[in-house]
């Protein structure tokens, strides 16, 4: 069956590894063109798909959007039978999604219905979540609610990072993309329809999203400060700047009363106790605006943080 494979990010990167070790026919690798990065901006850096396309000398189109007619044409030409998408990063309209014989499937990192959108990982972490999964389903013009054709459940561990559960997750969905496809060409894969009803969405990750909101609880906030990291970085104000946190857990023991929440009540080697609104959560790492990450201890040493202090104030 002559594939193409539609993926950006790093996710994406063990499907397209597993398809091509099981000797399907990659006919073509459709990626985000380069970015650029640093602080000057003059840097392209290419996706972590497209380098793996380069490596095996697949066929390598990164139109700016999936809507250009030269790409378009350079798509039909290939003739597809089946177009494979994981986090590719842009929606495909319906022509697309139609273009290939047997039609388009996606890898998503949840377990649908729950979790529709483009960050079910952090969502599923921000939740509390003891279990998720991948769903590989067929793609339809409305957003993650095609038919799912095959789920894979995992456990989320308690202090589990949406960094962690990705990399976890990747793997997962690349074993259930070969087992869906194998299945496929048997005739033995059935698909069923999602229930609209029982659905949740983890909408895309803006900015404010990852403020810390230190009148919630240390749990609350433990899970708010693991679900965007590494990226991008859940985040307080401090000294009139922004502060990422990271590593965060729930402490042994609650902050006393008196401290008004987000106050930094100790620092040791293993971390930096900050008080919420019930309970405390430990710190683990922290990167002040334009600086790099930093246990709490050296970061005292430096001066740049001291007990007493309150994060957020």
């Amino acid at each position: 069956m002559r594939l193409v494979f539609w993926g950006t990010s790093s996710f994406a990167v063990p499907a397209l590894r597993a398809l091509l070790g099981e000797g399907f026919d990659v006919v073509g690798v459709v990626t985000q063109p380069d970015r650029a990065v640093g602080r000057s901006r003059s840097t392209l850096v290419p996706s972590p798909v497209k380098s793996v396309a380069l490596e095996d000398a697949l066929p390598l189109f990164q139109p700016e959007t999936p809507k250009d007619e030269a790409f378009l044409a350079q798509l039909h030409a290939l003739a597809p039978e089946l177009s494979v998408v994981v986090s590719y990063g842009h929606i495909l309209g319906e022509s697309l999604i139609a273009l290939p014989m047997h039609g388009t499937i996606n890898v998503h990192a949840s377990l649908l219905p729950a979790l529709r959108g483009a960050a079910p990982i952090q969502g599923a972490v921000r939740a509390g979540l003891a279990e998720t999964g991948v769903t590989v389903m067929r793609m339809v013009k409305a957003l993650d609610a095609g038919p799912i054709m095959l789920q894979a459940r995992t456990p989320v561990a308690r202090d589990e990072t949406a960094g962690e559960l990705e990399a976890r997750l990747s793997e997962l969905g690349a074993l259930a993309l070969i087992e869906a496809l194998t299945l496929m060409s048997l005739g033995k894969l059935s698909e069923t329809p999602q229930d609209d009803s029982k659905a949740t969405f983890a909408p895309k990750i803006l900015r404010e999203m990852a403020r810390v909101n230190w009148n919630e609880s240390a749990d609350a906030i433990g899970r708010h400060v693991r679900a965007y990291d590494p990226k991008p970085g859940a985040f307080t104000t401090h000294r009139g700047g922004d502060i990422k946190l990271f590593g965060a857990v729930v402490a042994d023991a609650p902050a006393e009363s008196r401290h008004a929440p987000g106050t930094v009540v100790s620092i040791d080697k293993r971390g930096m106790v900050i008080s919420c609104g019930t309970g405390a959560v430990m710190i683990r790492c922290a990167q002040p605006a334009g600086g790099t990450r930093v246990e709490p201890e050296e970061w005292m040493r430096g001066r740049g943080i001291e007990v007493g202090e309150r994060f957020g104030a």
